[in-house]
């Protein structure tokens, strides 16, 4: 037997009741389930039971108090899943978007073929800017799957956001999974035919050998982080990796049909041709068109998409061009970083050591200087790694000393520069962190191996090491006791910070110093309520955030603990550490500034909650190397970034310049004439070489943010989205006065002011089905113990914490809840939202009812892959004077304010009930309106995708929106006048 149901009507099957979508067939029947969301569709087939189901009418003994409606109203679009508007996936999704976020998705939805830049600054919310746009285009259908290119250790953080904010699952295609998913492939098939959703390291598949099936089977939408790594300028020679990732990209985008997103907060990079060179992947025509010409800067705002922070910190406000702050919003960034450098200098023996090596190092630099460019090359890198790790710890120098150089086997000159660069020098755009925070060798005897006679030049680095073991240890290592002094000083201050080291067994070392321990019953110098963990490159991706979770979970609740996390640069890119901390320590310096701007980046970004982020940078006084790098590059960074607002990369091979003079000059002539340094002339070319560049570098930032400043999209246009949307899903006010005001009636326990944005619950005496709906979300721990559930108004929350949004977990269960309660007339326990109710106000001067209407629509999308027929719920209020059948109908916003109208008086519920039965019987006479109504909501839905993707009619024609009749009414509320029920009516307080 065929089933005969359309799309949109409602059935009841499997005891409950269900929509029916649109891709159902006469054979079978494919069901939303009623307030369900998309991962609770089931299919049925035609021996089950089916039948149509009529929406029941509220009953009218079942009557609520004032915040009835409201909380109905609220509990029903926190439900919704399939929002009408434009923007398909919103009301999916979980996580608030802010309005500054949406312009990057309203810029793509005006593309037939998406192609954008996105350079946002740090920790404005890139990801989000293209999840967004993602989850919108899979939506639509415009996109039939996705690949997120990045580096291997960001690959596990972006299936965790895509799958948990945006509801896309996605495999990760790295060097370590390949094999298991290429085991369950089909003769012939590839991987990226068999998902459609991928997450791909770079590097792996940059490789001929993986590169072109990629690019055969490579999905229609391709997000690319960190994009400005994939290219080089013209005027350099490029690293065999960034022309390997950048001939990917090329024929990636060779495509014309494919949708491109890249991602980068630095696009420049200190150098115009790159520049060009990444806008030539969005679009041919930006490589080379005048960007000084209107046209230029027109054909560039399209696809381009570059802000501060002060762009953003308040937004769609009368300085926007607005008529007024109703829509302001006002995003809160940390204000500023406050940066303290504080010095330190060497213990006598410490001061010692550094001398035998640098004599020992200059002898070796001068001795291959003969032999050849080979050997020099070799014992450059040697003496490098030497001098690096010294200043680092005695545990780096320790390991140095006694560990081969990488640059030793090298063949040539070429070679060693290859193989000994990234481990000692702090590119910005190397080809990777992973693997780069390993202590760098300094044996280069040719003899030196497994079973070797030890040599002379090996005799005397295993006496080095010797003595760098016995330095280790506050008394001896000056460095490490003034780390101390100012961690206390942090920790005192209520800060929870970071430590960045350049090397893995410096930042094991600190640890080990720091650090308590229970079974030793050793207590370390930062007070027994600290808790200090080490997290490097010997751990994977995953096993950091699990030892950083690990952390936080053993510092507890208690306001007295403290967190305090030793890194290398393995945690500088990607991950975020907002939520934990809050101040950052540059233990080793970097030789390339960006670098410590990348580390800040870590808890200096949106979500963290400290206005101030605090930065000390500890530096040498007397080790011949700190000082320079500090007053020549990273103060030079600093300024520059105060007064853009913006980091600008120095080019790579002009800072390296600056430390190569720092590293000769400290060779040929010791420490003892480091101050004669500046005036040396070959430091001096580099130091002026440096500066010219890089204050050029910066001035075309400054022009072009100015110059090229998104202006496709007027606060306006945005400013009307934003208010469709929270027309229709709701605001964070509402969703903050339904938290409490349904948690309250609930039997939990708040506190915090009432007028407070946030406050703290405990659900323990709340109904059992929503402690069991809680439990998964916020733990069975903190719900069986009644402990706090903080809620907080700000969406980046940390974990255990509760948004007050829509999309948060905890109010999409209690909105469930709530909902659920009010259907149900036989369910347990309290029941703050009710179907009807009878108020008694002085807000109203003649009888007036509120109806709470859901309606269902009908829409067809054109997209690149056909028409998608889909269907979308909406919610709303009217309200009308008089009786229904020649009632006057009030305007939305007269409606709206009804929820605020607070009752006079008690009504007795005999006439309640009374006056209720009466209304609903003669609500029948309202369904004329209530059609009108939708036919003119859906008029308004379509001219609202129309005006969304205005920019290209292709995209638009084929497109409707039609109402499905008649609608449902959920909620009827008759508010009556004071006055008027006076003899109906009991003092306020006596129990009704």
């Amino acid at each position: 037997m065929a089933f005969t149901f359309s799309a949109g009507s409602l059935v009841k099957a499997r005891g409950r009741e269900w929509v029916v979508l649109p891709e159902s067939e006469p054979d079978l029947l494919v069901l939303r389930p009623l307030g369900g969301s998309d991962d609770d569709i089931a299919a049925v087939l035609p021996f089950e039971p089916v039948e149509e189901a009529r929406f029941a009418p509220p009953e009218p003994a079942d009557l609520g108090d004032q915040r009835a409606a409201g909380l109905l109203r609220t509990a029903l679009r926190v439900g919704f899943r399939s929002g009408a508007g434009p923007f398909r996936s919103l009301a999916g999704i979980a996580v608030e978007p802010r309005a500054y976020q949406l312009v990057p998705l309203l810029m793509a939805l005006r593309q037939k073929t998406v192609r954008m830049l996105i350079s946002d600054d740090v920790g404005i919310g890139k990801t989000i800017e293209a999840g967004l746009i993602a989850s919108e285009m899979l939506a639509q259908g415009e996109a039939s799957g996705l690949a997120v290119l990045c580096s291997p250790a960001l690959a596990e953080q972006w299936q965790q956001e895509l799958r948990g904010k945006f509801g896309i699952d996605a495999e990760l295609v790295l060097s370590s999974t390949v094999s298991r998913l290429e085991r369950g492939l089909d003769l012939g098939q590839s991987l990226f035919d068999r998902y459609p959703n991928v997450i791909v390291s770079t590097d792996f598949i940059k490789s001929t050998r993986h590169r072109d099936d990629f690019v055969r089977h490579c999905p229609d939408l391709v997000i690319v982080d960190e994009a400005h790594t994939c290219v080089a300028a013209d005027d350099t020679s490029a690293s065999a990796q960034s022309q390997l990732r950048y001939e990917l990209l090329r024929r990636v985008a060779a495509d014309a049909e494919r949708h491109l997103l890249l991602v980068t907060a630095t696009p420049h990079s200190g150098k115009e041709s790159a520049f060009r060179n990444l806008l030539g992947l969005v679009k041919p025509d930006l490589a080379h068109v005048n960007l000084e010409s209107e046209t230029g800067r027109k054909l560039l705002a399209q696809h381009f998409v570059a802000r501060k922070r002060a762009d953003v910190r308040q937004y769609l406000t009368k300085e926007d061009g607005l008529a007024d702050d109703s829509l302001a919003e006002r995003t809160a960034f940390p204000s500023d970083r406050f940066f303290k450098d504080e010095t330190y200098k060497l213990s006598p023996e410490y001061r010692a050591l550094l001398d035998d090596a640098i004599a020992y190092a200059s002898e070796r630099v001068e001795e291959a200087g003969g032999q050849g460019r080979r050997e020099a090359r070799i014992a450059w890198w040697s003496a490098i790694a030497l001098l690096r790790s010294l200043v680092s710890s005695p545990a780096a120098a320790a390991q140095t000393l006694t560990t081969r150089s990488a640059a030793a086997i090298a063949a040539s000159a070429e070679e060693a520069d290859k193989l000994g660069a990234p481990l000692n020098s702090d590119a910005a755009d190397s080809d990777a962190l992973e693997g780069m925070d390993v202590a760098p060798g300094a044996e280069t005897d040719e003899g030196a191996g497994e079973g070797a006679d030890e040599g002379p030049v090996k005799s005397r680095l295993s006496e080095l090491a010797a003595l760098a073991a016995k330095l280790k240890g506050p008394e001896k290592d000056l460095k490490l006791k003034a780390l101390i002094k100012h961690l206390k000083a942090l920790l005192a201050d209520g800060y929870n910070p970071i430590v960045f080291c350049r090397y893995i067994p410096t930042a094991k070392y600190l640890a080990e110093q720091l650090e308590n321990d229970p079974e030793t019953k050793k207590r370390g110098p930062l007070g027994a309520k600290t808790v200090v963990k080490a997290v490097t490159g010997e751990l994977s991706p995953q096993q950091r955030i699990e030892r950083i979770e690990a952390l936080a979970a053993e510092a507890g609740e208690d306001a007295a603990a403290r967190r305090v996390l030793i890194a290398t640069d393995c945690l500088s890119e990607g991950v975020n550490l907002q939520h934990h901390f809050d101040a950052v320590v540059h233990y080793d310096l970097a030789w390339n500034p960006t670098r410590h701007d990348q580390r800040e980046g870590r808890v200096d970004r949106y979500g963290q909650r400290r206005d101030e982020v605090r930065v000390i940078t500890l530096y040498g006084d007397d080790n011949g190397i700190d000082g320079k790098v500090l007053e020549v590059l990273i103060k030079k960074h600093r300024q520059i970034k105060k007064d853009l607002g913006i980091s600008v990369s120095v080019p790579d091979e002009l800072s390296t310049g600056v430390t190569d003079a720092i590293v000769e000059w400290l060779l040929m002539r010791g420490r003892e004439n480091e101050d004669a340094l500046f005036s040396a002339d070959a430091f001096k070319v580099s130091k002026e070489k440096l500066e010219s560049d890089w204050n050029s570098a910066a001035e075309r930032e400054r022009t072009s943010r100015s110059r090229f400043a998104q202006r496709s999209i007027h606060p306006e246009e945005v400013a009307r989205e934003v208010a469709s949307i929270r027309e229709a899903l709701g605001g964070v006010g509402e969703v903050r006065t339904f938290v409490r005001e349904a948690l309250g009636a609930l039997g939990a326990v708040l506190r915090g002011d009432a007028c407070a944005e946030d406050f703290t619950a405990q659900v323990g005496g709340t109904p059992a089905g929503l402690r069991d709906a809680l439990a998964p979300v916020v733990g069975v721990e903190v719900v069986e113990k009644d402990r706090e559930i903080p809620f907080r108004s700000d969406p980046a929350v940390a974990r255990g914490e509760a948004a007050l949004v829509r999309t948060d977990p905890v109010v999409g269960a209690l909105a469930s809840h709530v909902l659920n309660a009010a259907l149900d007339t036989q369910a347990e326990g309290a029941r703050p939202a009710r179907r009807c109710g009878v108020i008694t106000t002085d807000a109203v001067t003649t009888r007036t009812t509120l109806l709470l209407v859901r309606y269902r629509f009908h829409l067809t999308l054109p997209s690149r892959s056909g028409e998608r027929q889909l269907v979308a719920e909406d919610a709303r209020l009217l309200a009308f004077e008089g009786a229904p059948k020649n009632g006057a109908w009030l305007a939305p916003e007269q409606a709206a304010a009804l929820l605020e109208a607070t009752a006079s008086e008690n009504t007795d519920p005999h006439f309640g009930e009374r006056t209720m039965t009466r209304i609903l019987g003669q609500l029948p006479d309202v369904n004329g309106y209530l059609d009108t109504y939708g036919d003119e909501l859906a008029a308004e839905l379509d001219a609202a995708h129309r005006r969304v993707r205005t920019a290209s009619g292709e995209i638009v024609r084929g497109l409707s929106v039609t109402a499905q009749k008649p609608a449902d009414i959920l909620g009827a509320y008759v508010y009556l006048p004071a006055a008027a029920s006076a003899s109906a009516s009991v003092p306020v307080g006596v129990s009704a």
